[in-house]
């Protein structure tokens, strides 16, 4: 077949006001498979739109100039291939491979295109997203042979990999008079930043460059090392000994990417560290003081249904307490695996078959049960850590997005987690205490309402009576710009509503989303993200969590889209 080679450029991620308009038609429409939220969550853009493909024409799909090739391949890679996936074999949507767009004829596709579909499909056209001629584009570019980005091995990460500050030349102890414990990382999305915080004086110690839209931030077990991954698959590594905590290596380990963790098993303390990407769907293994990259394992494979899947993308990552392990979501194949940094040479996979779409999750208190949540399957998978092995698949509500999730002793049912969910407005409580409350275990023992569906996040902490739920994501003005808390003494009782974005006293009409709840290493405040637009004014809410009450605003031009905060010593020690 006749190739074109030609070079793209990002348009950018769909801001959240148009993700909310169409999902919000999709509503109206009757679409009643996908909610106002889920719409904006699936369909954030991805850097593979600026990656150089080639186009290989299929002689029976209806011919595309270069430019109108270039305009689709823009236009799904922004907003279809987080639902269909990067070679459009189906993901949390379904497969949109030539043999089957073909097949379809182009007036079929135009009326899916345009008007959606009950199963989940937004209505593009209609919702006024895409105008005719960018649904004809579509239509057209669906039929083609999906282009194919280009791997990433070890040769691309060795010519991307950098150490800034050599290990030998760094601190032999800590040289600033920080309290690191109380230390927050904030990622900075749309600035490719990330703000280190001081939690005592709540002022900011460094602003760091970093990748795109940085997903998590991790600490090393020590507690001294900082890493941060991109969106863009750039991971940097912050030093937090040195009198002004910044990088000191960086590596880019894919294209695309969502998480990194640490060895937190005795003996590998600071070891190693795992990234794992979307695309090329793998994970590789890096010496954890200088981002070396070690070994790239593809995630390739058969799904727990028995079908070949070639675009597994990597999900959460986890470190086990128990064993000297990283516990790895294979998110489209539904397969846990846990991988044994023991022998890299003679590496040990344990591949446990969970269920399809694992995306986040956390351990529940004693940090043995990792409860992970297959968040399209409305499932969490119970993986114990020690036996490494699947416990229980518990259904859920509707896309349960519980972040890490949130441990407390309910009066009623003992040790629980709870998670929240995009796509509705229930919280799934769960008991956990397999020993002394073994009729609840492993079991859905409350279902909570709060103040309505697109929440990412739910928290607690060990010395907190308070439960914080967020939704970001809900296109209603009123609840995406409040905070929901139970007092988990009394969770029948109800939640009381925040309006934290009205705290912040923003003086702009920015959307003002208020995102993930974060407390500080004595857990006696919650910080929340205040979050606007990059060209509005944003902030960070901190509320005493005893009383409820407003404690401060941190305000900084710096602060450009703050969303995600982890606190040092939380996030250290899985405390959540």
């Amino acid at each position: 077949m006749k190739q074109f080679k030609f070079k793209h450029f990002a348009l950018g991620v769909l801001p959240m006001a148009m993700a909310a308009a169409f999902g919000q038609a999709a509503a109206e429409e009757g679409h009643k498979g996908v909610t106002a939220a889920e719409a904006q969550y699936q369909t954030g853009g991805s850097p593979l739109a600026g990656v150089e493909m080639y186009h290989d024409i299929n002689p029976k799909a209806p011919p595309m100039t270069k430019a109108e090739f270039e305009k689709g391949k823009q236009i799904f890679f922004q907003r279809c291939a987080g639902c269909h996936g990067v070679l459009r074999k189906g993901a949390t949507g379904k497969p949109l491979t030539p043999d089957i767009t073909i097949n379809r004829g182009s007036e079929y596709l135009k009326t899916f295109i345009t008007y959606g579909s009950p199963a989940g499909m937004p209505n593009w056209g209609t919702s006024g997203e895409l105008t005719p001629e960018e649904v004809d584009i579509m239509v057209r570019y669906v039929q083609q042979t999906p282009p194919a980005p280009p791997e990433f091995g070890m040769k691309e990460m060795m010519a991307s990999w950098k150490v800034i500050v050599p290990p030998e030349q760094r601190p032999k102890k800590k040289m600033n008079n920080y309290n690191l414990s109380n230390l927050f990382s904030v990622t900075l999305r749309d600035a490719g930043e990330v703000a280190l915080i001081d939690g005592d004086t709540k002022k900011i110690i460094n602003i760091v460059k970093t990748g795109y839209a940085v997903h998590i931030s991790r600490l090393s077990a020590s507690g001294r090392y900082l890493y941060v991954i991109g969106r863009d698959a750039k991971l940097n590594l912050i030093d937090l000994w040195m009198e002004k905590p910044d990088n000191v290596a960086e590596l880019k380990i894919g294209l695309e990417a969502r998480s990194v963790e640490t060895s937190k098993y005795k003996g590998y303390e600071d070891k190693y560290a795992i990234a794992g990407s979307y695309w090329p769907p793998q994970y590789v293994i890096m010496e954890g003081d200088t981002l070396k990259p070690l070994k790239i394992v593809s995630t390739r494979g058969m799904t727990v249904d028995g079908e070949y899947h070639p675009e597994p993308r990597v999900a959460a990552i986890v470190a086990s307490h128990f064993h000297p392990e990283f516990v790895v979501n294979a998110k489209e194949t539904g397969k846990v695996l846990m991988v044994n940094y023991t022998d890299l040479n003679n590496l040990r996979v344990t591949a446990i078959d969970a269920a399809k779409f694992l995306h986040d999750g956390g351990y529940e208190s004693t940090h043995r049960y990792f409860m992970d949540a297959a968040n399209a399957s409305n499932k969490i998978a119970v993986i114990d850590t020690k036996e490494d092995k699947l416990v229980k698949l518990i259904e859920v509500g509707k896309t349960p997005h519980p972040g890490r999730g949130a441990n407390f002793i309910d009066p009623k049912y003992g040790p629980v987690w709870a998670t929240t969910h995009l796509g509705d407005e229930t919280i799934s409580v769960i008991g956990t205490d397999p020993v002394k409350h073994k009729e609840y275990a492993w079991k859905v023992v409350r279902t909570l309402k709060h103040n309505g569906g697109g929440s990412l996040f739910i928290k607690t902490n060990p010395k907190s009576r308070n439960l914080w739920v967020d939704a970001p994501l809900n296109p209603d003005p009123k609840v995406s710009q409040s905070i929901c808390v139970f007092d988990i003494g009394n969770l029948d009782k109800g939640c009381e509503t925040l309006p934290i974005a009205e705290w912040a006293g923003l003086s702009d009409d920015g959307a003002k989303r208020v995102v993930e709840p974060e407390y500080n290493a004595a857990g006696d405040e919650v910080w929340f993200s205040v979050w606007s637009a990059k060209n509005k004014q944003s902030a960070v809410v901190v509320v005493d969590d005893k009383t409820r009450k407003l404690k401060t605003v941190i305000k900084d031009p710096q602060l450009i889209t703050p969303t995600g905060k982890f606190n040092v010593n939380n996030t250290q020690h899985d405390i959540y």
